[in-house]
Protein backbone atom coordinates (compact mmCIF):
# COMPACT_ATOMS: atom_id res chain seq x y z
CA UNK A 1 0.00 0.00 0.00
CA UNK A 2 1.54 3.66 -0.52
CA UNK A 3 0.74 5.90 2.32
CA UNK A 4 0.67 9.22 0.57
CA UNK A 5 -2.32 9.96 2.61
CA UNK A 6 -0.44 9.75 5.84
CA UNK A 7 1.74 12.35 5.51
CA UNK A 8 0.02 14.36 8.28
CA UNK A 9 -2.71 13.49 10.95
CA UNK A 10 -4.98 15.76 9.01
CA UNK A 11 -7.43 14.13 7.03
CA UNK A 12 -6.42 14.71 3.73
CA UNK A 13 -9.50 16.24 1.75
CA UNK A 14 -10.64 16.80 -2.21
CA UNK A 15 -12.69 19.64 -3.74
CA UNK A 16 -15.31 17.64 -5.82
CA UNK A 17 -17.03 20.26 -8.02
CA UNK A 18 -20.80 19.14 -8.43
CA UNK A 19 -22.97 19.19 -11.83
CA UNK A 20 -25.07 22.08 -10.55
CA UNK A 21 -21.25 24.04 -10.15
CA UNK A 22 -21.25 24.34 -6.93
CA UNK A 23 -18.23 22.71 -5.24
CA UNK A 24 -17.93 20.70 -1.89
CA UNK A 25 -15.47 20.21 0.43
CA UNK A 26 -14.99 15.89 0.73
CA UNK A 27 -12.91 13.93 3.09
CA UNK A 28 -11.10 11.15 1.62
CA UNK A 29 -11.94 8.11 3.46
CA UNK A 30 -9.91 5.47 1.67
CA UNK A 31 -9.48 4.11 -1.65
CA UNK A 32 -10.63 0.62 -2.32
CA UNK A 33 -9.60 -1.92 -5.39
CA UNK A 34 -12.41 -3.99 -6.49
CA UNK A 35 -12.08 -6.48 -9.43
CA UNK A 36 -8.95 -4.66 -10.28
CA UNK A 37 -10.49 -1.02 -10.26
CA UNK A 38 -9.33 1.58 -8.16
CA UNK A 39 -12.36 3.48 -6.50
CA UNK A 40 -12.58 6.22 -3.65
CA UNK A 41 -14.81 6.70 -0.51
CA UNK A 42 -14.96 10.19 -0.06
CA UNK A 43 -17.10 11.86 2.34
CA UNK A 44 -18.79 15.23 1.86
CA UNK A 45 -18.45 17.67 4.47
CA UNK A 46 -20.31 21.12 5.63
CA UNK A 47 -18.98 24.64 6.34
CA UNK A 48 -17.98 23.28 9.02
CA UNK A 49 -15.97 20.17 8.03
CA UNK A 50 -18.57 18.19 10.03
CA UNK A 51 -20.61 15.34 8.18
CA UNK A 52 -23.32 14.71 10.40
CA UNK A 53 -25.09 11.48 8.63
CA UNK A 54 -22.49 9.11 7.58
CA UNK A 55 -23.65 9.66 4.19
CA UNK A 56 -20.54 8.41 1.49
CA UNK A 57 -20.08 8.89 -2.02
CA UNK A 58 -18.17 6.56 -4.23
CA UNK A 59 -15.86 7.43 -7.24
CA UNK A 60 -14.21 5.56 -9.90
CA UNK A 61 -10.08 6.32 -9.04
CA UNK A 62 -7.42 6.75 -11.71
CA UNK A 63 -3.84 8.41 -11.62
CA UNK A 64 -1.88 9.03 -13.90
CA UNK A 65 0.67 6.68 -14.02
CA UNK A 66 3.45 8.51 -15.87
CA UNK A 67 2.62 11.50 -13.92
CA UNK A 68 2.02 10.95 -10.17
CA UNK A 69 1.76 14.79 -9.62
CA UNK A 70 -1.26 15.21 -11.85
CA UNK A 71 -4.19 15.38 -10.19
CA UNK A 72 -6.47 12.11 -10.14
CA UNK A 73 -9.36 11.64 -12.26
CA UNK A 74 -12.71 11.05 -10.63
CA UNK A 75 -15.72 9.73 -12.50
CA UNK A 76 -19.03 8.71 -11.97
CA UNK A 77 -20.15 5.19 -11.26
CA UNK A 78 -23.45 4.95 -13.37
CA UNK A 79 -23.75 1.63 -13.12
CA UNK A 80 -25.75 -0.47 -10.36
CA UNK A 81 -24.13 -3.30 -10.28
CA UNK A 82 -20.69 -1.74 -10.04
CA UNK A 83 -22.04 0.39 -7.25
CA UNK A 84 -23.03 -2.16 -5.18
CA UNK A 85 -19.83 -4.34 -5.59
CA UNK A 86 -17.76 -0.75 -3.73
CA UNK A 87 -20.37 -0.51 -1.63
CA UNK A 88 -20.01 -4.38 -0.32
CA UNK A 89 -15.99 -4.00 -0.64
CA UNK A 90 -16.37 -0.86 1.64
CA UNK A 91 -18.41 -2.12 4.10
CA UNK A 92 -16.00 -5.15 4.30
CA UNK A 93 -12.82 -1.97 4.90
CA UNK A 94 -15.37 -0.63 7.72
CA UNK A 95 -15.52 -4.07 9.13
CA UNK A 96 -11.81 -4.79 8.84
CA UNK A 97 -11.14 -1.60 10.95
CA UNK A 98 -11.68 0.42 13.98
CA UNK A 99 -14.40 2.25 12.45
CA UNK A 100 -16.41 2.19 15.42
CA UNK A 101 -17.84 6.20 15.73
CA UNK A 102 -18.38 5.83 12.12
CA UNK A 103 -20.66 2.79 12.44
CA UNK A 104 -21.93 4.08 15.77
CA UNK A 105 -23.12 7.42 13.82
CA UNK A 106 -24.60 5.65 11.09
CA UNK A 107 -26.86 2.94 13.07
CA UNK A 108 -27.97 5.74 14.61
CA UNK A 109 -29.34 7.95 12.12
CA UNK A 110 -31.75 4.88 10.82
Amino acid sequence: MGNQYDETDEEMTVELELDDGTSVTCAIITILEVEKKDYIVLMPLDEDGQNDDGEVWFYRYSENPDDPNEEPELGYIDDDAEYEKVEEAFDQYLDSCEFDELIDADEAGN
